[in-house]
């Protein structure tokens, strides 16, 4: 265990026989128990893939009430015992890298970058012509800035800009023209908060070049609802456990407050652990705003909310 900053841990992991290789940017879902219960989440790998000792790298940041991230930061011990999901992701760069390239991360959002940027550089020729815009609260709480500020030591292809928001106030899209001034002709990818990647592409756009932008959102985007007419009573059959939820609050969350243990992973709709067949009622998918009523059909628990009362084999 490496610790980066006082809040984020890179833990070493070695899989078992017949793991596969990854891409550099994807990331794998790590099943830890915690009193008993097993939970899931999903963590970037920060490692070069088809390491000679055949070990990966996570970087976990704690996150406010988060279970399984304070677990690991605070608890995670060489020996300890994870469960890995076979690596996936779709945030990753073309086998060849023709055009010049820009970065842009915010906090833990350089993580599928520094898997991206160890992978290039040990690439014959080293880095090619990138420029990285990363954004930290401050200069200690940096993820990665020693590795960062190495890479740029040894690659003169590489241009890392620093923005600490304890010094220079919140980072604008705006500044792009000032450090980057050639932005819209570079293969950009961005991870970070929201609020963040939405000024990205509104920026790209504009500007006529969103298919040069490529975006890793750690949360899903949700779509606006009417509150006023969601909500509903949900019986998860499996348990036998009921609630009543609102417009806002995830089946999935709805169900683990009731007590139902329920099975999930990624918790943004992508990796399809807690889908559940709906057996009567309608849900929303908080993503797209659509309501589904089709009786039998599979839902995704994480990112869908009751549309009046329903049931679902969970």
């Amino acid at each position: 265990m490496v610790s980066e900053t006082r809040e984020c841990v890179t833990l070493w992991l070695r899989p078992g026989r017949g793991w596969p290789a990854h891409l550099p940017g994807q990331y794998v879902r790590v099943g830890v128990d915690v009193d008993g219960v097993r939970h899931w989440r999903t963590y970037s790998l920060t490692s070069v893939p088809g390491r000679r000792d055949g070990r990966i790298a996570i970087t976990v940041k704690r996150i406010a009430g988060g279970l399984v991230s304070d677990y690991l930061v605070s608890h995670a011990r060489r020996g300890m015992v994870v469960r890995l999901a076979p690596p996936t992701g779709q945030f990753v760069l073309p086998e060849v890298v023709e055009h010049a390239l820009l970065f842009v991360t915010a906090g833990s959002g350089v993580t599928p970058i520094m898997g991206m940027l160890r992978a290039l550089s040990q690439r014959s020729g080293g880095l090619p012509d990138v420029v990285h815009v990363h954004i930290s609260p401050s200069l200690d709480d940096t993820i990665f800035g020693g590795d960062l500020r190495a890479l740029e030591c040894r690659h003169e292809r590489y241009t890392l800009h620093e923005h600490h928001d304890d010094r220079h106030g919140r980072w604008d899209v705006a500044e792009l023209d000032r450090c980057v001034p050639d932005w819209s002709e570079r293969q950009t990818w961005a991870c970070g908060p929201a609020g963040l990647l939405d000024a990205l592409s509104t920026r790209f756009a504009r500007a006529g070049v969103s298919d040069q932008l490529h975006l890793e959102r750690f949360r899903p985007v949700l779509a606006s609802v009417d509150l006023d007419r969601e909500g509903g009573r949900v019986r998860f059959l499996a348990s036998g456990k009921e609630v009543e939820t609102d417009g806002t609050t995830p089946l999935l969350v709805a169900g683990e407050q009731a007590g139902a243990l329920l099975p999930h992973g990624c918790r943004m709709g992508i990796c399809n652990s807690c889908i559940g067949r709906l057996r009567s009622g309608a849900v929303r998918d908080l993503r797209t705003g659509d309501v589904q009523h089709a009786e039998g059909q599979m839902v995704r628990t994480c990112v869908s909310v009751a549309a009046g009362p329903i049931e679902i084999d969970l």
